[in-house]
C-alpha cells in the first residue's frame, strides 16, 4: 500500500508530507484548496510528463517522492529483479526530481532508473483514477481493455502482438517487392540496354589505369627510350661504365692480401655488386626492347579509352571499376527479375504463414473474451444495481473486426436503465451519474481480480447524492477490505464512511499561498462532515447530522 507520500516545491506546495493508512482514506477540502495538485504530483511517480512551471522556488529543485510497503509482493519482486532494479523486502521508494532548467530524473529504491521503468514498478503498485477517466468507459478501446484485463489475456496478448508485427512485417516486405518488380518491369528493356552496352565493352578491374599509363609511356616513347639508353649504356655500355669499373676494383684488391681484413669480405661483396648491376642492366635493355614504336597501338588505347569514358559519363560514374559494378548490379537485377515470381510466391507464403500464426492467437483470445463478456455482464449488473440503478440491464457485444493490433474483435457495452427501454451503448445513453456507478463498479470488480496494492479514486461520485453517495462509498469501503482504497471528495456521505479523513486547505504568509494537508482527528472530523453538510455555518444540527453519518 502506500505508506507515505512526500512533496516539496511543486506549484503551491512547499513541503507537504503525508502518512496514509490501510482501509479507506478520503481527502476533503474545498474546490481550489489544492487537492488536484496533490494528484497531479503523484501523477509524476506513475510517468507523468513533467512541467518546469510546477517548480514554485527556481533556487531548488521540485522533488515528490512515494514510499510503499510491498511485503509479499512477489509480481513486482519478479519485475524488478528482473529489470535490474534494487529490490527491498518490506518497502519500495519511488521519486521524482524536476530541476528548474527542466531536467527530470526518476528513482527507484533510490537507484537512478528511466522513466518507463519507474513508470512500470508504478503501475504495479498504485491505480489512480481521475475525473476525466469517467469519460474512457464510453470508448471502445478502454472497453476491450476491461474484458481482456478480466480474462487474464495479457500473455496472450503479447504473444499476439509478436505474431501481428511479424505479420505487418511480411506485408510490407511483400508489397515492397511487388512493386520493386512492377518498376523493374517497366525498366526491364532499358536497363538490358544499358547491360548489352557494358557487355559489349568487357571492362576488366584495373583495366582503365593500366591504359592510362600505356598512353603515358606510348606518347612519351621518345623520351624514354632514350633515357633507357642512356642508363644502360652507364651500367654496362661501350666505352667506361660501372661494371667495368667494378671489374677493375676486383682486381686492385686481390693485390692488397696483406691489407684488408677477411672478414670485411671486400672482393666478395664487390662481386656481388656487380653481378646486381649487370642484372639491372640487362633488365633495362629489355624494357627497352619491348617499347616498340607503334602509332596504331596508341591509337587502340585512345580508342579503348574514349569508349570507356563514354560510357562513365553516360552514367555519370568517376572510373571503369564502377562500371564494373553497375554492370554486375544490372545483371543482378536482372536475374532477381527473371525469378522475381519466385520471390513474390515466398513472400506470399511467409505472410500467409504469418498471419495464420497471428489468427490462432487472435482466435484465443476472442474465445476469452467471449466468455468473459457474459461472465462480466452479469456481474456489472449486480455490482452495479444496488447503486440506485434496479432496472440496469448490460450486455458486452464482442463482434468480429478486422485483423489489427489489438486482435479481431470489437467489443461494445450496451446498457439500459429503464425498463422497456432499447439496449444502447453506453456513451449513447448514460448521464454523468450513472457513468460514475457503473466506473465504480468496473473498478470493484477489476480490485476484485487484481493483486494492485492501492486505488485512488478522483471525485468518481461527481454527479450523484444522496443514498446512491453512501451506497457508493459502502462500496469503496468494501473494496478496502482487500486493497488501500484512497478517495478524493465532496460528498458527506462519502467522507463519513473512510476510516481516516485528510483536509486539504490553503494557509498564506507573509509572501505567499501555501496548499497545506493533514489527518484529521475522529473529533475534528465532526466539524469538518458538518461544514461539507452545511457549508459556510456549522450549527447544532449539522453537527448531530455529520455525527450520525460518522455513527453509520
Amino acid at each position: 500500500m502506500l505508506e507515505t507520500l512526500h512533496i516539496s516545491n511543486y506549484a503551491l506546495i512547499d513541503r507537504i508530507d503525508i502518512r496514509f493508512h490501510k482501509g479507506f482514506n478520503v481527502i476533503t477540502g474545498e474546490t481550489g484548496a489544492g487537492k488536484s495538485i496533490i494528484l497531479g504530483a503523484l501523477s509524476l511517480i506513475l510517468g507523468g510528463r513533467a512541467d518546469t512551471r510546477v517548480v514554485a522556488d527556481p533556487s531548488c529543485k521540485s522533488v515528490i517522492e512515494a514510499v510503499f510497503t510491498v511485503d509479499g509482493y512477489d509480481e513486482l519482486k519478479a519485475y524488478c529483479q528482473s529489470a535490474d532494479i534494487e529490490w527491498d523486502d518490506d518497502r519500495c521508494i519511488l521519486r521524482r526530481e524536476i530541476a528548474p532548467a527542466g531536467r527530470s530524473r526518476a528513482f527507484a529504491n533510490d537507484s537512478p532508473v528511466p522513466l518507463a521503468k519507474l513508470q512500470a514498478v508504478a503501475m504495479r503498485l498504485i491505480d489512480i483514477h481521475s475525473q476525466h477517466q469517467n469519460q474512457l468507459l464510453a470508448t471502445p478501446e478502454y472497453q476491450l481493455t476491461v474484458i481482456d484485463t478480466l480474462a487474464g489475456n495479457k500473455n496472450k496478448l503479447a504473444e499476439y502482438t509478436r505474431r501481428y508485427n511479424t505479420l505487418r512485417d511480411a506485408i510490407r516486405r511483400l508489397k515492397a517487392m511487388r512493386l520493386l518488380v512492377e518498376k523493374n518491369r517497366e525498366d526491364e528493356e532499358f536497363t538490358r540496354y544499358q547491360l548489352e552496352q557494358l557487355d559489349e565493352l568487357a571492362l576488366s578491374k584495373g583495366e582503365q589505369e593500366e591504359l592510362e599509363n600505356e598512353k603515358e609511356v606510348l606518347t612519351n616513347l621518345s623520351a624514354i627510350k632514350s633515357a633507357l639508353q642512356r642508363a644502360t649504356a652507364a651500367l654496362s655500355g661501350d666505352g667506361q661504365n660501372a661494371v667495368d669499373m667494378i671489374d677493375e676494383a676486383i682486381d686492385s684488391c686481390d693485390e692488397l692480401d696483406g691489407v684488408l681484413q677477411a672478414s670485411d669480405d671486400i672482393p666478395s661483396r664487390l662481386e656481388s655488386a656487380r653481378i646486381e648491376i649487370a642484372d639491372i642492366s640487362s633488365t633495362l635493355e629489355g624494357i627497352n626492347e619491348r617499347l616498340l614504336a607503334d602509332p596504331g597501338r596508341l591509337e587502340a588505347v585512345d580508342e579503348r579509352l574514349n569508349a570507356i569514358y563514354t560510357l562513365c559519363h553516360k552514367h555519370r560514374l568517376n572510373n571503369g571499376d564502377e562500371l564494373i559494378v553497375l554492370r554486375d548490379s544490372l545483371r543482378k537485377k536482372l536475374d532477381d527479375l527473371d525469378n522475381s515470381d519466385d520471390q513474390v510466391a515466398e513472400l506470399e507464403k511467409e505472410a500467409r504463414r504469418a498471419k495464420a500464426l497471428a489468427k490462432e492467437t487472435a482466435m484465443e483470445i476472442s474465445e476469452s473474451r467471449k466468455k468473459e463478456a457474459l461472465s462480466f455482464a452479469e456481474h456489472l449488473r449486480e455490482v452495479a444495481t444496488p447503486l440506485g440503478m434496479k432496472n440496469l440491464r448490460v450486455e458486452v457485444e464482442v463482434q468480429p473486426a478486422d485483423m489489427g493490433p489489438t486482435g479481431i474483435d470489437a467489443v461494445r457495452f450496451m446498457v439500459s436503465f429503464n425498463k422497456n427501454q432499447t439496449l444502447m451503448p453506453v456513451g449513447d445513453t448514460a448521464s454523468g451519474g450513472e457513468i460514475s456507478r457503473l466506473m465504480l463498479s468496473i473498478k470493484t470488480i477489476i480490485a476484485s481480480r487484481m493483486s494492485l496494492p492501492s486505488i485512488i479514486f478522483d471525485e468518481i461520485d461527481t454527479g450523484v447524492s444522496g443514498d446512491v453517495a453512501n451506497r457508493m462509498a459502502l462500496m469503496m469501503r468494501e473494496i478496502s477490505k482487500s486493497l488501500q482504497v484512497t478517495a478524493i471528495t465532496h460528498l458527506p456521505q462519502v467522507a463519513a464512511k473512510g476510516n481516516t479523513q485528510y483536509r486539504v486547505y490553503k494557509e498564506d504568509d507573509e509572501h505567499s499561498t501555501h496548499t497545506r494537508i493533514r489527518q484529521l482527528a475522529d473529533s475534528e472530523r465532526v466539524d469538518a462532515i458538518a461544514a461539507m453538510l452545511g457549508g459556510a455555518s456549522v450549527d447544532d444540527a449539522a453537527r448531530q447530522a455529520a455525527k450520525s453519518l460518522l455513527n453509520s
